[in-house]
Formats: C-alpha cells, sequence, structure tokens
C-alpha cells in the first residue's frame, strides 16, 4: 500500500461490487481538500468533477453563505439534500460534497449506497490554518474559529467514519500526491480507465501523510 498506510476493516458491512464508471464521493470537514482532490481524480479517472456547493451556488444563484442568512440552516441543509439525491444518482462522476453533508441519515445512506466514499480527514489546526482567509463559511464565523472547528470536528467524525469506504489523512501539502496515494489504492482498481469489474473490500485507511 502507497506510503506505509495501515488498512483496517471497519464493523459496518462493505459495499456492493463496483463497475467501471461507479461515482466516487469525497467527505470531510470544510477545507480538507475535497474540491482540489476530487477534481485531480476526476482528471486521472477521465470522469466528470462536481462540486456540490458550487452547484448548489449555481442553481439558487446566490452563495451559500447567503442561503444561511436568508433561510437559515435548516432550509440549506434540505436543498443540499435535494441535489445529493440527484447528483449520486450519476455515473462516472467524483462529487465533492459539503462539511455537513453527512448530517442527515438518508444522505449518509446514499452516499455509502450508491458509490466509493472516501473521507479525507483533517485535524482542527489544519483547518483552521486553510480556511483563515475565508470569509465565505457561515459556520465558521465566531470569535475563536478554531475552537468552532474542533466542536464541529467532535460532531461530525463519527458521520464521517460511518459513511466512509476509505479514509486519508490530508496532508499540509500537496494535494496531487495525496490523489496519486488514493489511485493507488486496490478499492480504486476497477474504476480505472480500461479495468474490468470487480468487488472491493470495504476498508478504512490512515496514515497517508503524503
Amino acid at each position: 500500500m502507497p506510503g506505509g498506510a495501515k488498512l483496517s476493516t471497519p464493523a459496518a458491512a462493505g459495499p456492493p461490487a463496483r463497475r467501471p464508471r461507479s461515482p466516487i464521493f469525497l467527505i470531510g470537514m470544510m477545507g480538507a481538500g475535497k474540491t482540489t482532490v476530487a477534481r485531480l481524480l476526476a482528471q486521472a479517472l477521465q470522469y466528470e468533477f462536481i462540486d456540490c456547493d458550487a452547484e448548489l451556488e449555481r442553481r439558487s444563484g446566490v452563495r451559500i453563505a447567503t442561503m444561511f442568512e436568508l433561510e437559515g440552516e435548516e432550509a440549506f441543509r434540505e436543498r443540499e439534500a435535494l441535489l445529493l439525491e440527484e447528483l449520486t444518482a450519476k455515473s462516472g462522476v467524483v462529487l465533492a460534497t459539503g462539511g455537513g453533508a453527512v448530517l442527515r441519515p438518508d444522505n449518509r445512506a446514499r452516499l455509502r449506497d450508491r458509490g466509493l466514499v472516501i473521507h479525507l480527514d483533517a485535524s482542527a489546526a489544519e483547518i483552521a490554518r486553510r480556511t483563515q482567509h475565508d470569509a465565505s463559511r457561515p459556520l465558521l464565523q465566531a470569535a475563536d474559529r478554531q475552537a468552532r472547528i474542533e466542536s464541529l470536528l467532535r460532531a461530525r467524525g463519527p458521520l464521517y467514519r460511518e459513511t466512509a469506504h476509505l479514509r486519508f489523512r490530508s496532508p499540509a501539502r500537496n494535494p496531487r500526491r495525496l490523489a496519486q496515494a488514493i489511485l493507488a489504492h486496490a478499492a480504486l482498481a476497477p474504476l480505472l480507465p480500461g479495468a474490468r469489474a470487480a468487488p472491493i473490500a470495504d476498508a478504512a485507511v490512515e496514515g497517508q501523510d503524503t
């Protein structure tokens, strides 16, 4: 396994056998690198790249911060769930989800049942560093941003782990190397261009400090 990654098997049942063109869903906290890595994976796999938050903004015509301000988080989550229902049904797509996509049980079930779910895991300190100049994230508008991130991680961490088939640590730099490590994992083999259909085992990957 690349980078000396540690492989373990979680308690949850594994996903069904993957076929070429099966979708890939990236989950994780805001600032974990989902959009960048998803774009790189899509390029390598010859898949379509979709950023869920960006697509939601494109369709609604307003920024997510504005949705939160005008409608509140619950209404935003409803919009997000409707979009996920549509996008997770697509084949040949790498989807970068929003950080809170796993909050609803129906979202978690759709993600896990319909594609290969990869959790990009980053520390609170790293997320705080990456988002320190980003004023567009309504949930991070707090006096102590890192404390707020730590609180979100405590709430969402178990949900990410419950939903994911694979987990990679998102390093401080070089997302291209992270994408290469993901592509080198055996779970991605059936999805590579020209690959034959094959089942994949459910697994959690840790220690990807590339």
